[in-house]
């Protein structure tokens, strides 16, 4: 009987052990699932905030361009907000409101600048004032620009001081891309003036990165001339006051059939496109 008694008290001890290993086993496994989903909500979080910071980075770059620009006048608060880009109009804004920007730079001092205004304007009727009969001066541009109403007139004046200040000469004197065809027009043009008309001209074909400023670049031609000595000597002096640059790297000059001959090879200059370079940037959980 006491031997039965004690039999029954191991299966019941036994039978408590297993409970108690399930329940183990059991709370084991809850545990090691919390710390799973715990671990991996922070990771999502920390994420999360990665992503949030980095497209903060991105509006406040995005709001300096903007502001830096001139495009919109600056905004209320640190960053643009959606709003008060819906309502900006580039067309319909005055310099006095986006001071010291790159706009604001461009329509007041670089078209005020008097080395580029002293280059002989070409003929344009539109340039004209038509209360003095002769090109409007930059103060005559700035006042009609600084009377101007509405979105329609601004336009206007703004595309009036781009026509015919000293902003007109800039893409003459140094050309944000490569045209070879306009490069030939300007030679032309010299050749013209000259009194001297060319059988031919055409550029070597050859560009290159020059090494005088960042973004420069050359476009090699070969000049040859054979006139008499004043037509000659004229081609040349018309090209070194040209306001585009011609740089004659080689020449020869020699007597021919009582003349004289210029052969030349010379680089004219241009400079790369100037664009807003869009930046990507991955982010990753893992933090690589």
């Amino acid at each position: 009987m006491a031997k039965e008694v004690a039999v029954g008290k191991r299966a019941k001890i036994s039978e408590a052990q297993q409970y108690m290993i399930l329940s183990v086993l059991v709370a084991s496994i809850i545990l090691g699932v919390a710390l799973s989903l715990t671990f991996h909500f922070i990771q999502q979080i920390s994420f999360n905030a990665k992503v949030i910071m980095a497209e903060d980075e991105a509006i406040v770059a995005y709001s300096n361009v903007i502001k830096n620009t001139g495009i919109c006048k600056s905004p209320s608060g640190n960053v643009y907000s959606g709003e008060e880009l819906a309502k900006c109009d580039p067309e319909s804004i005055e310099v006095s409101e986006i001071p010291g920007t790159l706009r604001a730079n461009i329509l007041t001092n670089l078209a005020a600048n008097e080395a580029l205004n002293s280059v002989q304007k070409e003929t344009d009727s539109n340039c004209n004032n038509p209360s003095t009969g002769k090109n409007y001066t930059y103060k005559e541009l700035n006042k009609i620009y600084n009377s101007a109403n509405g979105a329609e007139e601004l336009q206007a004046a703004s595309q009036l001081i781009r026509s015919c200040s000293a902003l007109r000469i800039i893409p003459d004197a140094l050309p944000a891309f490569k045209n070879e065809e306009a490069l030939l027009a300007s030679l032309n043009k010299l050749f013209n003036i000259s009194n001297w008309q060319p059988e031919s001209i055409s550029p070597s074909g050859n560009t290159a990165v020059s090494e005088l400023a960042p973004g420069l670049n050359t476009i090699s031609l070969n000049l040859s001339v054979e006139a008499d000595a004043g037509t000659t000597m004229n081609v040349l002096n018309n090209i070194e006051r040209s306001i585009r640059d011609f740089n004659i790297e080689r020449a020869t000059i020699g007597w021919d059939n009582g003349g004289l001959s210029l052969r030349a090879s010379a680089a004219a200059y241009y400079m790369d496109e100037s664009k807003i370079t869009e930046t990507v940037k991955t982010i990753s959980a893992e933090g690589k």
